[in-house]
């Protein structure tokens, strides 16, 4: 193993100080990062969970190694098709009714609890797997070089592995997710990681 990739004890150390939950919800609490985020899960079909996972990685001056992220990306996939996205249709469409019905608009409520509730789980999950990292499997390396253009860097992590989606106007279309991105990563420190 090249020894810019050997993971170093105290961004392992980071990485377990610092709960995926927590720095999720301080993330997406910042300035345009909640448009940005659902702005990239509608357009670009990215699931926001994975992008915090990979900004949480990146601030501790990690990220995930290709080829263990692929099973993993389907699990948290999985979940979030059969628990998550089911719970927020069900959201949405009670949206209407809650305007006119109090008891409809307070199960509307207990439905969006039970929808962060499974956004919770998931990113609990994420953070499980990288933690938890066998012998026999690498599941997070250095970030080998901390790059001035993370919103690049965050593109790629997210689409290793998957074809992005193409439509008329893909490299526009990439050129705006990129646009979101850096919404995303300008909030990061790329140095703090790295010490």
């Amino acid at each position: 193993m090249r020894d810019s990739i050997t993971l170093d004890s105290t961004r392992l150390q980071r990485l377990q100080q610092t709960p995926l939950w927590d720095f999720a919800l301080t993330l997406y609490a910042r300035p345009g990062v909640e448009a940005a985020c659902l702005k990239l899960q509608e357009e670009a079909g990215l699931d926001v969970c994975e992008m915090l996972f990979h900004c949480w990685l990146y601030s501790c001056g990690l990220e995930a190694e290709p080829r263990a992220l692929a099973y993993q990306r389907e699990q948290r996939h999985l979940w979030q098709c059969h628990v998550t996205e089911v719970l927020r249709g069900l959201r949405q469409d009670l949206k209407a009714s809650a305007a006119e019905s109090e008891s409809v608009k307070a199960l509307r409520e207990t439905i969006k609890q039970a929808e962060l509730m499974a956004e919770r789980e998931n990113l609990q999950r994420w953070q499980a797997w990288a933690s938890a990292s066998p012998s026999d499997e690498e599941r997070v390396v250095n970030v080998v070089e901390m790059s001035l253009d993370v919103d690049k860097w965050l593109l790629k992590q997210l689409f290793l592995g998957r074809c992005a989606r193409q439509g008329e106007g893909g490299i526009k279309e990439q050129n705006e997710w990129l646009d979101s991105l850096q919404t995303l990563t300008c909030q990061l420190d790329p140095h703090q990681g790295a010490r």
